[in-house]
């Protein structure tokens, strides 16, 4: 049986690990810690886990997300997405765990016109960016059996995010504007996850840093665009610039990331995004959350 610690046990990505689960092979055991049950920042606390799980995997979703938050609040950033990965580091190197650790595109500065690669050398961007990038160099540095995987604009029926915000405010506004000059891929967290069960269930020894998003090219208009029109909401999208909309974070103009090297580890295709967007939709309204 492989034992399985699954950190930020109650975020979306989490929760889209355990429904994926169901559909992969069944000797894994997981287990699911929430912040308040398990605190990534405090050593003693994530030594004890480990001594008593006898863990295999270690599934790290747990990260100070909040990207204008951490612009004021840098030291808590830091203590989860910084100090957190490197006690779990640290722990997993120990009991001969796996790390498999969830980071970001905001590890790059967005100043690329193409794609970015494992091989593109990062910097973080913000606060946000920035301690996510210590995270990743801590990890590195301290456990040799190690994934991170790098993601971009995560969303799915779960938890807090763009789709869901948009389905709200579509439902509670005429009009919305959005920025059109930041340019990502949206990935639905289903298909992540499905993507991290690959690496345990193919036993795959390939350790380092990869990239995973769903496919294609989008900016948050043509983003907020596409979930009104598959959900059928009748509301104005107005396009604006970064520059129209300040926020106390800068986030990257161009974060597309590359993913041939994750499609050639596991031999996998990945949905193009609106596809993704039309599944969750579809599961979103099935479980009439949509109104």
């Amino acid at each position: 049986m492989i034992k399985i610690l699954v950190t930020g046990g109650t975020g979306q990505l989490a929760s889209c690990i355990a429904e994926a689960s169901l559909n992969h092979i069944r000797n894994m055991k997981f287990v699911y810690r929430s912040s308040a049950e398990l605190d990534i920042t405090n050593l003693k606390a994530v030594s004890k886990e480990f001594e008593t799980g006898n863990y295999d995997f270690c599934i790290n979703c747990a990260a100070y997300t909040n990207v204008d938050a951490a612009e004021t609040n840098p030291s808590f950033a830091d203590a989860v997405n910084r100090m957190g990965a490197r006690n779990l580091a640290n722990i997993s190197s120990e009991k001969n765990t796996i790390l498999i650790h969830i980071s970001t595109d905001f590890v790059f500065d967005g100043s690329n016109s193409l794609p970015y690669s494992e091989e593109d050398e990062p910097y973080g961007l913000g606060v946000y960016g920035n301690t996510k990038l210590l995270g990743e160099k801590e990890i590195a540095s301290a456990c040799k059996k190690h994934f991170i995987i790098r993601t971009s604009w995560l969303y799915s029926e779960y938890g807090h995010n763009f789709m869901k915000s948009m389905l709200k405010y579509g439902k509670e506004m005429d009009k919305l504007s959005i920025v059109y000059d930041q340019i990502g891929t949206p990935t639905y967290a289903k298909d992540l996850a499905d993507v991290i069960l690959l690496l345990i269930e193919k036993n795959i020894k390939s350790y380092g840093t990869y990239h995973y998003s769903n496919e294609g090219v989008a900016s948050w208009y043509d983003f907020a665009k596409a979930i009104f029109e598959i959900n059928k909401i009748t509301v104005s999208v107005n396009p604006i610039r970064t520059d129209e909309y300040p926020s106390p974070a800068k986030r990257p103009s161009y974060s597309v990331l590359d993913k041939t090297k994750i499609k050639d580890l596991l031999g996998i295709q990945i949905p193009y995004w609106r596809n993704s967007l039309l599944r969750a939709s579809e599961v979103y309204q099935k479980n009439n959350l949509v109104t």
